[in-house]
């Protein structure tokens, strides 16, 4: 789950971290009201759940009142990487000088919380990485020990020998740490953590990311949650005991445990063809869970083949057909269909299925290659 900006410094501020004075707006007249109140020029930040706000434009600077609701007005309604702006941050300028990038990450390799920082900031820090990586430094902490005072102060010199740079991000960094544990967080930063011109330091910018697993104990976080801001599709499939993730390709993919999910949209890449979607209809399936599966699946107007993909353990495969047949009967499908259906009741699966217009496979090299030839072949 991710949180808007303005949300992330919330918790900060909770916590004593130095941010701009700032606040939201839904209209043009809202922002131009709020720009008053703080005087003098304002940023206006267009709140939405993707990075590169700025390079979008969705990111502008006002010198007043009246500039701040013409920005606003440009902002609000944008479409920023498939997500339409509805609110706004209209918050305090500040006279920049230097630019870092400071952050905290759940590192899988090394299996703990992981400090990255870097003088670099103000940019795309996988640009960073990817082109100049001696810029970025990284720390481990072990979760046993936690942060030390000496390891943040090491950290904050490594990237600066400003006195008020050191002590100002010594303190940002403790604070990212202290919201990263206490809200099962796999993801907190600040782009760009900055000092003025008046020696001064501040948060002006704020990403956080919370493990969707841990929001049962995290209920000040799970109540930040903007539905408006999520894929319908995937949370009516977490409504529905389904794993969805859209993804580019025109194979529809329905699929049984998250493993069998992962290796069937290898094989799709592996052929030529790519996947239109991550769905595993979990271990437990029943015919509704299939039918919902189908209607999302039905919706991407790129899918030109939909595949499923069913190894019967706890899953019976006459359950998934049950499914398959009543979809096919509920909805309009004038899409092909492969169907894999091999394990527990699998015999009687396939006879539910004869004389049905789907397209039976018996191996995944078989189902694929089925899929990708009746859509047209690899993309």
């Amino acid at each position: 789950m991710k949180v808007h900006e303005y949300q992330a410094k919330e918790l900060f501020v909770e916590r004593g971290l130095p941010v701009p004075r700032g606040k939201v707006a839904t209209t043009a007249e809202e922002a131009e009201a709020i720009a008053k109140e703080l005087g003098g020029a304002v940023v206006v930040k267009a709140q939405v759940h993707v990075g590169g706000r700025g390079k979008a434009g969705g990111v502008k600077l006002a010198s007043g009142p009246a500039e701040a609701k013409e920005k606003a007005a440009a902002i609000l309604g944008m479409d920023i990487k498939g997500l339409t702006v509805e609110k706004v941050l209209v918050t305090e300028a500040v006279d920049i000088e230097e630019e870092y990038y400071i952050g905290l990450i759940m590192d899988r390799a090394s299996k703990q919380p992981m400090f990255i920082v870097s003088a670099a900031g103000g940019v795309d820090i996988e640009q960073v990485a990817a082109t100049t990586p001696e810029k970025i430094l990284k720390l481990g902490i072990d979760p046993r020990y936690g942060v030390k005072p000496f390891q943040l102060r090491r950290l904050a010199f490594s990237v600066s020998q400003d006195p008020a740079v050191v002590k100002g991000m010594s303190q940002a960094l403790s604070v990212l740490y202290d919201v990263f544990m206490k809200s099962d967080a796999s993801l907190v930063e600040i782009n760009p953590f900055v000092k003025t011109k008046d020696g001064k330091t501040w948060s002006v910018d704020a990403k956080l990311n919370i493990d969707d697993n841990a929001l049962f104990r995290q209920p000040q976080i799970a109540a930040m949650r903007d539905l408006a801001e999520e894929d319908s599709d995937e949370m009516e499939a977490k409504e529905a005991g389904l794993s969805f993730v859209k993804l580019d390709g025109n194979i529809g993919c329905l699929v049984n445990g998250a493993g069998l999910a992962m290796a069937t949209m290898d094989l799709v890449q592996h052929f030529g063809g790519m996947p239109a979607n991550f769905l595993d209809i979990g271990g437990s399936s029943n015919p509704e869970k299939v039918v919902t599966a189908m209607k999302i699946i039905l919706r991407d107007p790129q899918v030109e083949a939909i595949l499923f993909n069913i190894f019967g353990g706890i899953t019976r495969c006459d359950d998934v057909a049950a499914g398959l047949l009543k979809a096919t009967e509920q909805l309009d499908v004038k899409l092909p269909i492969v169907a894999r259906l091999t394990g527990t009741n699998e015999e009687k699966a396939r006879e539910m299925l004869q004389g049905s217009a789907l397209v039976p496979a018996v191996t995944m090299d078989e189902a694929v290659q089925k899929a990708l030839e009746l859509a047209g072949g690899a993309q």
